[in-house]
């Protein structure tokens, strides 16, 4: 599992780091009633009908059975999220276990923006959680030494540059907080410049389709390399604080999404060793 941490894996990794998402949408359309004098015309169309209905029902039922037992859906927007995610990738990366949806509202009006899931590498031999620790102390424990994910799923169509706005501000509060608990060194604060600015660089104005999974990676900590904080499609940058800091400011707190943290924290209650 270690190898595919060396330098020529990240890069593979970036470059490689997709993931597809299939959708089916299905429209019917009204006929308007017939004369009885086309009757060979009306047998014709009820034949046709009974055809159509025929192949959709048989599509709703394929439908239905690809819904499968191992998904958790967002009970707020209705969004499913695999409880184990794949990772498609030239070089071999772990599978990931979810922990917990949520939504992210932002405004008092409580617009629905996200949908968001939790996955960490929990089958990491080196993860060695505590039991007996706190569920707040098992989501750093865990981000600090396993490799995570946050799937984001837009409820609605929006831009990758809304969406960083959003993480932009995320990281941005999370250095002022660690400043004001001096978590944060001289050298960390200096380090961590050129990566953020690259980071805010690499999402297009480009649109986002609703539904449209935006996956964020990062990856383990390995003893002499950074770790990487991955964007699905749009590239990575190295960074030991972004690339832990950007996943732990969802937990901060409430956190981003209270719904997301809640569950997480249900989750890891019972979780350890």
């Amino acid at each position: 599992m270690l190898q595919i941490f060396q330098p020529t894996t990240f890069r593979a990794l970036s470059r490689n780091f997709s993931l597809s998402v299939a959708r089916r949408a299905f429209h019917q359309q009204a006929s308007r009633p017939l004369r009885s004098s086309a009757k060979p015309l009306v047998v014709g169309c009820a034949l046709t009908v009974s055809a159509l209905l025929a192949f959709q029902t048989t599509v709703h039922l394929d439908a239905a059975l690809s819904e499968k037992s191992d998904e958790t859906i967002d009970p707020a927007t209705s969004i499913a999220f695999p409880n184990t995610l794949h990772i498609t990738s030239k070089v071999p990366v772990p599978n990931f276990t979810l922990l917990g949806v949520g939504v992210r509202t932002v405004s008092f009006l409580g617009i629905r923006v996200y949908s968001v899931g939790f996955y960490a590498d929990l089958d990491d031999p080196k993860l060695n959680v505590p039991k007996s620790a706190s569920p707040d102390e098992k989501i750093e424990h865990i981000v600090r030494n396993s490799a995570c994910v946050l799937r984001i799923m837009p409820t609605r169509n929006t831009s990758y540059s809304h969406l960083r706005d959003g993480f932009v501000r995320a990281i941005q509060a999370r250095l002022q907080l660690c400043r004001k608990r001096q978590q944060l060194s001289s050298d960390e604060e200096f380090g961590v410049q050129s990566p953020f600015r690259k980071f805010k660089s690499m999402f297009p104005s480009t649109p986002l389709i609703k539904h449209t999974p935006l996956d964020i990676l990062v990856t383990a900590p390995e003893p002499g390399q950074p770790r990487n904080l991955i964007v699905r499609d749009l590239g990575s940058v190295q960074n030991d604080w972004l690339a832990r800091e950007f996943i732990l400011a969802y937990f901060e707190g409430d956190g981003i999404s209270p719904p997301l943290k809640k569950a997480v924290v249900e989750k890891l209650q019972d979780f350890g060793r």
